[in-house]
């Protein structure tokens, strides 16, 4: 089975919505994949997501409420077969850690959005700043679409 693990920053925003989205779009899809997120930092372990991102995802159907933030750790750059990063600087941590605690076994971490090049970004901006929710949520779902698109097609 699938293992996809999507890391941000403080695991409280952005990659619990793609948790969260990515694992309900691939139930419908009939698609198996295992889901998690965590974060590089370790400043809200153990803490939900953040209202916002609770209340603009419930609002589209997707339930972040059961979901605990946590940190990245050396067990997870080989225990998932994808390691999907919502920006620049989480991927440069992302990588510098890969390097330092798994001696840069695992996946190479890719950014999420590469997975929806129509849309014109490369990065997932941070709600915690943008206060664009909504505007998170439409880009982890056109991601997610796409990411899915690639899995089906048998590209890893």
């Amino acid at each position: 089975m699938t293992r996809v693990l999507f890391i941000c920053l403080g695991n409280i925003c952005r990659s619990p919505t793609a948790e969260a989205v990515l694992r309900k779009l691939a139930q419908e899809a009939g698609q198996a994949l295992v889901v998690d997120s965590c974060g590089t930092g370790g400043w809200h372990r153990g803490e939900p997501p953040y209202m916002p991102s609770i209340e603009a995802a419930l609002r589209r159907g997707y339930d972040l409420r059961a979901l605990r933030a946590r940190q990245i750790a050396a067990a997870d750059f080989t225990g998932f077969d994808h390691l999907l990063v919502m920006d620049r600087a989480n991927l440069r941590d992302t990588e510098e850690l890969q390097a330092d605690l798994a001696a840069g076994q695992g996946p190479k971490p890719r950014l999420f959005l590469s997975y929806a090049p129509g849309l014109g970004k490369t990065e997932v901006p941070d709600p915690w700043y943008s206060r664009d929710f909504d505007g998170t949520l439409d880009l982890i779902e056109a991601a997610s679409r796409g990411f899915l698109d690639h899995l089906r097609q048998g590209a890893g």
